[in-house]
């Protein structure tokens, strides 16, 4: 078994995160790659400035990459074309509110990364819903803001399973979320990562999408395909759920957290205010992740 440091561990998730950020960048907008050195030199200043504050750490806890995960995350799940001052202050709130006011790496509550999307999303919902498309670079809908405020039109008239991979709006999302799932499945390979997190919130989006799937009515709740392929599951599934601090420890806690976040996603997105929901599901799910700990220990030492 190979033992691995922190450090290492952070870097060789950010390399399996580069497949899909660059197929975004391709596919969607070369900005992508601006968020990218916007956030990751952000995220490192912050990080040096609240380790001053704190008293705490050295240039090494600087360079142990947590940081630049977090950069690297909320690159992708942001619009390429945010204004910077709003990708800044999501970074600012990912890495000072969402990791070190709790103490640190290792001590917070919350994903780092979707404290800071939530805080963005929540502050600036119009800047947050303008994506740019490949057909004209423009600012247009996602396939899941279509699917939100579709106004009575069926979810078949969304996007067509028989159409092929690849057609799920004008972006194709399928194709990005495929490279997360390529690097995520790396990660998993790797072992740096408790994947019954992963397949926990996959299956928890399968199971209520199916429930809830009647071949793309007006009132469908979207096929499991489509919610696994569209928006940030992928990159959630792989690269935000597994934070291993913030997910519980026991195999059956990583099953019912990963299910937790799928069946969230799916209700938020369907039934909620906005088109994506994984942040605030991951957030929620978080939450509980300290009574999953404490209630599964329970029931296996009832003494």
């Amino acid at each position: 078994m190979v033992v691995r440091d922190t450090r290492s561990i952070m870097l060789l998730v950010a390399a399996c995160m580069v497949p899909g950020l660059l197929l975004e960048a391709m596919l969607i907008s070369p900005e992508v790659l601006v968020n990218v050195l916007i956030g990751s030199f952000t995220a490192i200043g912050i990080e040096i400035v609240c380790l001053k504050i704190r008293g705490a750490g050295t240039i090494d806890t600087v360079g142990d990459g947590s940081a630049l995960v977090t950069a690297l995350i909320l690159a992708a799940a942001l619009p390429p074309a945010v204004p910077a001052a709003v990708l800044i202050l999501a970074t600012t709130a990912a890495v000072a509110l969402g990791k070190h006011a709790y103490g640190g790496l290792g001590n917070n509550v919350f994903n780092p990364a979707m404290v800071g999307y939530a805080v963005a999303l929540l502050s600036f919902p119009l800047a947050m819903s303008s994506w740019p498309t490949v057909v004209d670079g423009l600012s247009g809908a996602t396939p899941l803001t279509l699917f939100k405020y579709r106004s009575g039109a069926t979810v078949a008239d969304i996007w067509q399973p028989g159409n092929g991979f690849g057609t799920l709006g004008a972006a194709h999302w399928e194709w990005i979320n495929l490279a997360f799932l390529g690097g995520g499945a790396v990660v998993m390979a790797l072992r740096l990562a408790a994947w019954r997190v992963s397949a926990g919130m996959l299956s928890g989006m399968a199971l209520l999408a199916g429930l809830g799937y009647d071949s793309g009515s007006s009132g469908s709740m979207g096929s499991p395909f489509y919610h696994w392929f569209t928006g940030g599951t992928m990159l959630a599934a792989f690269f935000v759920v597994t934070d291993p601090v913030t997910h519980p420890n026991t195999h059956t806690g990583q099953w019912l957290f990963g299910g937790l976040v799928g069946i969230l996603t799916v209700l938020i997105r369907t039934f909620g205010s906005h088109p994506d929901g994984i942040a605030f599901a991951v957030l929620l799910a978080n939450a509980a992740t300290p009574y999953l700990d404490r209630r599964l220990a329970l029931a296996r030492n009832p003494s």
